[in-house]
């Protein structure tokens, strides 16, 4: 007796480098897939057998690391971790031509966008952005997982983002607003959204240098570190600079009544988020960090995932 694994839709593009690599429909479709898939995961646990993914780490990780090794094993799939600078000992081309060569595809975790792109450039199989300096797609999947999860619908929510204008502001930027969502960015001067993101908008966007107004009447409340991996130079100007973005009990008394407080963590408690916002009930930070995995699980099944074939 055989049993046939649930229908997939593939996604168009065949590389998922940046979040509008996925249309607003096949986004909307890998979050109800994520759903599924967290449902009823024993539906899935064959659709990548026989498949190996190969995942470049050039920052280290806790929690995209983990999720993306148990959603390759738990999809029936094999996952090989390469740490440290791709590139460096022997040309990024020839590194991306060897893997394509080994593996089914491709996650990439670096420090520039460009070294995912000429993976995908260089490589016949799919490359997916773990992470890197413009966008950070994957984390996002999850965010608006968790938001679905909470409000059910997201069309008419207001997310606000407080602190630097970094990838994970960009990528929330994209989809908070195909999915109807308002977005509102307070940031201190110097360190806003980057135009060229901003003008990637799909609906209502506010930008100010004043979190109070960013927060006031939002469903969502998000935040970031100050200071990213590779910036820690940086650190003290940046310390100086985002005196009063903190997301503390005060600033989220301007949001609504029945609010969410997310980070993408780490979270450097006292900086940029107060302890007691995050271990309040309102935060959905572990949501957050589960759904991870699913949606990574969702996004491997859009990209590598046989829809048709037994168990």
């Amino acid at each position: 007796m055989t049993a046939m694994l649930p229908r997939v839709h593939r996604l168009t593009h065949p590389d998922f480098t940046r979040d509008l690599d996925a249309s607003s429909e096949e986004l909307r479709l890998l979050l109800d897939l994520a759903a599924d898939v967290k449902r009823s995961p024993e539906h899935y646990r064959t659709a990548l057998s026989g498949q190996s993914l190969a995942l470049l780490f050039e920052k280290p990780s806790l929690r995209t690391r983990v999720t993306f090794e148990l959603a390759i094993q738990q999809l029936g799939g094999f996952a090989i971790l390469n740490e440290g600078r791709i590139g460096v000992r022997e040309p990024l081309k020839d590194v991306a031509r060897n893997l394509d060569r080994w593996v089914s595809g491709i996650v990439a975790r670096t420090y520039h966008q460009q070294t995912v792109d000429d993976l995908a450039l260089w490589s016949s199989v799919p490359v997916i952005n773990a992470l890197s300096d413009m966008w950070h797609p994957c984390q996002v999947l999850a965010d608006m997982q968790t938001i679905r999860e909470h409000f059910g619908e997201t069309r008419g929510l207001k997310l606000a983002f407080v602190g630097d204008g970094n990838n994970v502001a960009a990528s929330l930027l994209v989809n908070a607003t195909r999915l109807g969502m308002s977005f509102a960015i307070a940031t201190p001067t110097g360190y806003a959204l980057a135009q060229d993101v901003i003008a990637l908008a799909q609906g209502n966007i506010e930008i100010t240098n004043d979190p109070a107004e960013a927060v006031r009447g939002a469903q969502i409340v998000y935040t970031d570190v100050w200071t990213s991996m590779g910036e820690e130079h940086e650190a003290p100007a940046r310390l100086a600079a985002f005196a009063g973005y903190q997301v503390n009990d005060a600033l989220f008394s301007h949001a609504a009544p029945e609010a969410i407080f997310m980070h993408c963590l780490p979270a450097h408690r006292g900086e940029e988020v107060t302890d007691s916002v995050m271990e309040s009930a309102r935060s959905v930070v572990f949501d957050e960090a589960e759904n991870r995995l699913h949606a990574q699980k969702a996004l491997l099944l859009m990209l590598l995932g046989r829809d048709s074939n037994t168990r």
